[in-house]
């Protein structure tokens, strides 16, 4: 490949990755728009005891789905770009295959163990329905992976951000006048199923049925165990925001993990902003490491890192600075884990180098990766454990222990974060950090608005959100746009009629520039 094929390749693999995160971006912002009805609904509805004791047991069956995907959530990508002599829709139902295998086993598991889920509540009622949801949820996460391969990520917005959190908030509001105990369970299962649908259905447009295959056990083999380091470091990834919960339960009451558990979902919000790259991420950087177009990988990584910490940040001070106001919202008890956000916001900006460095890992590096994901998560157990026994020691407050694992988890992120970084930069031989220090200006300029804005008296709280998040997202990227946007960034704002469509009408069809 000449230079000038190398530089088109890369222009054109630039514009496909802000072509999809902004695709996704719109997808972020329904999501958001959704989720926050499911939390005031179930703090002021159902209260901090229910709540606490369901996210519980979402945590144990999403980590559940985790592993029963076995990676491919992420592999596939690699799988269908590397095999040649098998049509395509037999890989992904060989993958499907596998994951309903991992399902089963842990469906079963868990239906004969529920004590897992509920392990400081009575099992009762229909407890024991939530398992039924790791299928539906491992199933949903490979086929929007098929199909994000074929650059269909408006599957992916429809499924995830406009049918799973409508559904959820919908129907664990109706059902609060049927079950306040069984009506977050039945509204989560409700959600998961109707995101199975929303997957299916253009997956089946786009790949089709498999005609002539024929289940092959060896190959099927081994898929799962090429994959294990990728589903390890997919549940690593994952564990990582559910072990603080995890152990948190062990520690404290159902309240208290509700109260935490809100402020989680609030500052994984800017999380998904990451999320919003991955399903065109993964293909564009597979096949460059399969060419060995290391310049490539390494310019991807420092320009979509550079959008995601730009985006989180405005995002995390944006929720952080008025953040009594934000929680107050779900309920006046939840105000209490106003600190616990802040420092969950923080990590998940220190997170957005690790993730997005681990994009490329998981091809190129995948049991370093894996060993450095291991590293972390033992390094935020024991933090977690170590800062929860010194503050209930000191006689701290149950609320204020829990700002215990939130410390924990930002400083196993920061390591993490390092690590990967290095690693990757070592690997590229080039720089892939997207750090540039026009972010602490831009935060700087949001930080001042967001203080004005909170010195409103308490009785126009109402207006330091209304107002006040606009305002802060405003100042942060008025000063990120005109002092450290390049051509390059600007890709990223350009959007063109067919993707306004793709949002609202899928494209069952691969389309020419389609990857093979």
């Amino acid at each position: 490949m000449t230079e000038a094929e190398k530089q088109g390749a890369l222009t054109a693999d630039l514009a496909a990755l802000a072509r999809g995160g902004r695709i996704n971006f719109f997808g972020f912002i329904l999501r958001l728009l959704a989720r926050l009805p499911f939390l005031f609904i179930a703090g002021r509805i159902y209260g901090a005891e229910a709540l606490g004791r369901f996210a519980y047991a979402v945590l144990i069956v999403e980590f559940a789905a985790q592993l029963a995907t076995l990676g491919l959530k992420r592999g596939l990508a690699q799988q269908l770009s590397q095999t040649t002599d098998k049509p395509h829709v037999w890989i992904v139902w060989d993958a499907l295959l596998v994951a309903a295998v991992g399902s089963a086993i842990a469906m079963t598991l868990l239906m004969l163990f529920p004590q897992a889920m509920y392990p400081n509540s009575e099992i009762a009622g229909l407890d024991w329905l939530l398992p039924v949801t790791i299928f539906a949820l491992a199933w949903s996460d490979i086929t929007l992976a098929a199909l994000a391969y074929r650059h269909d990520v408006g599957a992916t917005v429809r499924a995830r951000a406009i049918v799973e959190p409508w559904t959820i908030s919908i129907a664990a509001f109706g059902w609060s006048f049927v079950s306040t105990r069984d009506g977050l369970i039945i509204a989560y299962v409700l959600s998961m199923v109707g995101a199975l649908i929303a997957s299916i259905i253009p997956f089946l447009k786009s790949y089709g049925l498999p005609r002539g295959w024929s289940p092959d056990p060896a190959a099927l083999w081994r898929m799962a165990r090429r994959n294990l380091p990728v589903a390890c470091a997919d549940a690593v990834e994952w564990g990582s925001r559910r072990v603080d919960i995890a152990i948190l339960g062990l520690f404290a009451s159902p309240a208290v993990v509700g109260i935490y558990y809100v402020a989680q979902n609030v500052a994984s919000l800017p999380a998904k902003l990451k999320t919003s790259f991955d399903p065109i991420l993964g293909p564009v950087i597979s096949r460059n490491i399969a060419a060995k177009n290391y310049e490539a990988v390494a310019k991807q990584v420092r320009q979509v890192g550079f959008w995601v910490i730009a985006a989180q940040s405005a995002v995390a001070l944006a929720l952080g600075i008025p953040g009594e106001a934000v929680m107050g919202l779900v309920g006046p008890e939840f105000v209490a884990g106003t600190a616990a956000l802040a420092f969950l916001l923080a990590a998940e900006v220190v997170a957005a180098t690790a993730a997005v460095s681990e994009s490329a890992l998981i091809y190129c590096a995948r049991h370093r990766n894996m060993a450095i994901s291991l590293a972390m998560i033992v390094l935020q157990a024991l933090l977690t454990v170590g800062l929860i026994l010194v503050m209930q020691e000191e006689g701290w407050s149950p609320m204020a222990v829990a700002t215990g694992p939130a410390m924990a988890l930002l400083l196993a992120l920061g390591f993490a974060a390092v690590a990967k970084s290095r690693l990757l930069h070592k690997l590229m031989d080039a720089p892939v950090a997207g750090w540039r220090w026009t972010l602490v200006w831009a935060a700087a300029a949001a930080a001042v608005v967001g203080y004005i804005c909170t010195l409103l008296p308490p009785e126009l709280e109402w207006l330091e959100l209304i107002g006040g998040i606009p305002a802060i997202l405003f100042a942060f990227g008025l000063v990120i746009w005109t002092k450290g946007f390049g051509p390059e960034d600007r890709e990223l704002f350009r959007m063109g009629k067919d993707e306004i469509e793709e949002l609202s009408l899928p494209d069952p069809t691969t389309g020419a520039n389609a990857p093979r």
